[in-house]
């Protein structure tokens, strides 16, 4: 178990590398002058160039790669291009505005997904069963800012039963005004996990200790409930985890159209404003989060996973 944790801590870290590699080819490939766009059209070349030297722009990419590379591993990410502030300090500052996002768009993705497969698994072929394969192939299929907008028009501007847009302040406003954006991201998931998890219960019922269970003459609900969802939940792990990471993707359009702090805003001004430490830095700290997530769903399945952890001990 040791050296798979290992293998996988490694992997993690290659594909942290990657992405910043990736990320700076990306973002420089990007037309227009971040120091013009800074420091705005009537700005002097003297003005310029002292700001390209002090962001260190006017040296070469593979320099400045090395340099943040050097930065990052001292827990330095760079200097917000517009304000001076740290970038690190300003991330983190938005950070758990998305955080919740998150959560709460798991929350409604993985309680309604989770019965759903259970009830498609019962009762194959029922009504319920129907109902989640609608939702697995027309729900997953729209993007979530086209969601977004709906609910917005919908539940906000046409029935006034939650606020259009901000953060709010105490825990019931903040929560109120969290219920539309979670939606946003996490309804195109109950379907998926629910047809997820119903092929997993299906698979597992036909393995041998459940027939063998049966014969026993326990009940189905103790089947169900102590022998076939310790196992069929594992693919749902794995795919929670990959789910994780897309939230976060989409969570630039939910706080986009509702007007929420968070990462997601933060980027898309960052981007509009060629604010590249910003970029950079907002990149690589959801990076870092998506892929210390799937390491935790990875060593989470195999420790649930009897096989899994068996062969890993070996």
């Amino acid at each position: 178990m040791a050296l798979y944790f290992l293998k996988r801590l490694l992997l993690s870290v290659l594909v942290v590398i990657l992405v910043v590699i990736a990320l700076f080819l990306l973002t420089y490939a990007i037309p227009g002058d971040p120091a013009r766009v800074a420091l705005g059209p009537r700005a002097n070349p003297e003005l310029i160039a002292e700001f390209r030297a002090r962001m260190g722009l006017d040296q070469s990419l593979a320099t400045q790669l090395y340099n943040f590379f050097v930065s990052l591993l001292q827990g330095d990410l760079g200097r917000d291009a517009i304000s001076g502030e740290p970038v690190l300090n300003t991330v983190l500052s938005q950070f758990p505005d998305t955080l919740y996002l998150v959560l709460g768009s798991v929350l409604v993705a993985l309680v309604p997904g989770v019965i759903l497969g259970i009830l498609s698994a019962r009762y194959r072929g029922g009504i319920i069963d129907r109902i989640s394969s609608v939702l697995s192939v027309s729900v997953m299929s729209v993007p979530a800012f086209v969601i977004a907008i709906y609910l917005l028009l919908v539940f906000s501007i046409q029935l006034g039963w939650f606020p259009a847009i901000g953060a709010g302040t105490g825990f019931w406003d903040r929560l109120h005004r969290l219920v539309l954006p979670s939606l946003a991201l996490g309804l195109a998931w109950i379907g998926y996990i629910a047809r997820i998890l119903r092929a997993s219960i299906l698979e597992e019922m036909n393995e041998g200790h459940v027939r063998t269970a049966r014969a026993f003459g326990l009940s189905e609900n103790r089947i169900m409930y102590d022998y076939v969802l310790r196992i069929a939940v594992l693919p749902m792990i794995t795919v929670l985890g990959i789910g994780i990471g897309q939230m976060l993707s989409s969570a630039v359009f939910a706080e986009v159209v509702f007007g929420r702090p968070g990462i997601g805003k933060l980027v898309y001004d960052a981007i509009i404003s060629r604010n590249y430490p910003i970029v950079t830095g907002t990149v690589l700290v959801t990076t870092i989060f998506f892929v210390v997530v799937n390491l935790g769903a990875d060593l989470l399945v195999a420790w649930l996973n009897p096989k899994v952890r068996h062969d890993l001990s070996r």
